[in-house]
């Protein structure tokens, strides 16, 4: 203002003098706008580093984790006065096939989605990602314990192998102990006989959703919401390699680095880290 209209009736208007607007002008930061400064600084770098999926919430987290104390009220005023926003979400489907006459296990899980132990409860699904090439299929198996992805697979056909490949991959990077009760769908990939034989030779149990009730398998669509808004619907892919890449690359990230709300906003693999060191 000082430069577009002159100081002396500026200041006359507004009944302050010309030497304390001078000395005002000159006056240093504060302690506190130095810290919003710096805090801000650290809020840019963290939504850049994350793609603008986190709100206020997770940024926090982040902060607190990085030694910075501060309330999440302040954090989402910073935000708003640098323009920053969460990514906006679309909609989302999933991909399944229930009609067919093949066996369907029991609902044993009934939407218990809290687990007290790591390779007690597993949850699988399938879903499936545009490319420029078609579409590309992602099976995904989730340990309810800590909501990590312990396996998955790809393929740009949907096929009985994608599901069997993504369970194998959980077996071996989990090595459980003891029995493991798999929930999923009621789609024939995971109704299939073969799959069920597999199931048996890795003592799995399997667990069924009812049909047409998407919420007894909910902790998992919740896995591909979060993949779907946070990354799927941001990116265009021009290949099936291209999204292999970044879903990989994703699911990484998720189990890492993305702060999870029901874990008290740690990522999966720092939840089994902390868990497993206060336990031993």
């Amino acid at each position: 203002m000082a430069g577009r209209y002159p100081v002396a009736p500026m200041c006359r208007l507004l009944r302050v003098s010309r030497s304390g607007f001078y000395a005002w002008q000159q006056r240093p930061p504060s302690a506190r706008e130095m810290a919003n400064r710096r805090l801000s600084k650290e809020i840019r770098t963290i939504h850049h580093e994350v793609n603008g999926i986190y709100g206020h919430r997770r940024i926090k987290a982040e902060l607190a984790a990085m030694g910075h104390a501060c309330g999440r009220h302040r954090v989402a005023r910073l935000m708003r006065e640098a323009g920053l926003r969460v990514r906006s979400r679309k909609r989302w489907r999933l991909v399944s096939s229930s009609r067919h006459a093949l066996p369907i296990a029991p609902n044993h899980l009934d939407r218990q989605f809290a687990s007290d132990r790591a390779n007690r409860h597993w949850v699988s699904d399938m879903t499936y990602v545009r490319t420029a090439q078609g579409w590309l299929y992602l099976a995904v198996v989730l340990d309810l314990y800590s909501r990590a992805v312990v396996g998955w697979a790809m393929h740009h056909r949907m096929q009985q192998a994608l599901v069997h490949a993504a369970l194998e991959m959980a077996v071996a990077r989990r090595q459980p102990q003891a029995e493991v009760l798999l929930h999923s769908d009621r789609g024939s990939q995971y109704c299939a006989y073969d799959y069920q034989a597999l199931l048996r030779r890795h003592r799995v149990v399997p667990s069924h959703s009812r049909p047409g009730s998407c919420w007894d398998n909910a902790a998992m669509e919740s896995f591909f919401r979060s993949l779907k808004t946070e990354r799927v619907y941001l990116t265009h892919y021009a290949s099936y390699q291209e999204a292999k890449t970044d879903l990989f690359d994703y699911i990484r990230f998720y189990n890492h680095r993305r702060r999870h709300s029901t874990l008290g906003y740690l990522s999966p693999m720092e939840f089994e880290r902390r868990n497993a060191s206060s336990s031993s």
